[in-house]
């Protein structure tokens, strides 16, 4: 019959229900499927190789997302833009119209706080839960189940979820609703840096002279090194642009943190120079038709103001 908060979570009565199935979700619903849980999930194109993929490791096709809900007890989302989150939440046939009580919705999308404090609003009117766990990781942390998960939420909720989210990676709990998808603005302005600065280094190296995997190889040990690093070096060497997470994406959520700041009361403001260029440097990714490549392809812009490809 299920699990709901607070019993236990087992993948023998927990039933996953799983919204988003692209090049993140896919692989996260796929590791569910792996560890035993029974998953039912929607997806806006049915025929999309990542549902095939789904199904044929065991998972159902659900025909809308308030039919997960009411089949489901907890439901996970990972979609593109705050829009489509607050569409798939809280349209009149949306997930939280169905949640039955004490189940828990869990949105892994990069989206604005004040929309994940008000999904959590919601699902409190229905007696059900909602937790904010944005995630970092890319492609590789997906597949390989070594995200880093920003909960936040009712704490308790948050730990009753562990098990599905070890599976998934390293949760850490942020703070009350909203916090998570705060800790993920941050997160990606921190990231924006690290992936311009890969960037300008190896154009950099490259003009200088330097062999660029001896340079990514001798700067990875010291204070250059870093996550991302590893993570994207050798893929812009070799021009390896396949997204794990979407430039446009990027720009997205460079967006929202400077709308925070924009938006804020004059005691939270906070300058941030550095995450407007970031956000002009990925946008010009996008101007320039790649908003679908990886985040890693923000050498390409690097590469055209001097002129030269790597």
């Amino acid at each position: 019959m299920g699990t709901t908060y607070p019993n236990p979570i087992t993948p023998s009565k927990t039933r996953i229900g799983w919204i988003g199935v692209g090049v993140m979700g896919g692989a996260m619903a796929s590791r569910l499927l792996s560890a035993g849980y029974t998953l039912s999930f929607y997806a806006r194109n049915p025929s999309h190789p990542n549902s095939l993929s789904l199904q044929s490791q065991g998972a159902t096709l659900s025909p809308s997302p308030s039919h997960l809900a009411q089949s489901c007890d907890v439901v996970f989302t990972m979609l593109g833009h705050p829009s489509d989150v607050r569409s798939i939440h809280l349209d009149p046939n949306g997930v939280v119209s169905s949640l039955r009580p004490n189940s828990v919705t869990v949105d892994t999308t990069s989206s604005h706080p004040d929309l994940a404090r008000e999904i959590f609003a919601a699902a409190r009117a229905k007696s059900a839960w909602s937790v904010d766990a944005p995630v970092s990781g890319g492609d590789i942390g997906a597949r390989d189940g070594k995200l880093a998960i920003l909960a936040a939420g009712e704490a308790s909720v948050v730990e009753w979820l562990k098990p599905l989210f070890d599976i998934l990676g390293k949760v850490t709990y942020m703070g009350p609703a909203g916090c998570g998808q705060s800790c993920k603005i941050a997160n990606q302005i921190t990231i924006g840096a690290n992936l311009v600065g890969i960037s300008e280094g190896l154009v950099f190296a490259k003009r200088a002279g330097l062999d660029l995997e001896q340079f990514v190889d001798a700067i990875r040990n010291g204070a250059a090194g870093s996550k991302a690093l590893e993570l994207f070096g050798e893929r812009m060497i070799e021009r390896d642009f396949r997204p794990g997470g979407f430039a446009e994406y990027q720009v997205k959520d460079l967006g929202m943190g400077v709308n925070v700041v924009e938006g804020g009361d004059d005691d939270n403001v906070v300058v941030l120079p550095g995450a407007s260029l970031w956000k002009q440097l990925f946008s010009s990714m996008v101007a320039n038709g790649h908003g679908k490549l990886g985040t890693q392809g923000v050498i390409s812009v690097i590469e055209r103001i001097n002129g030269n490809e790597i």
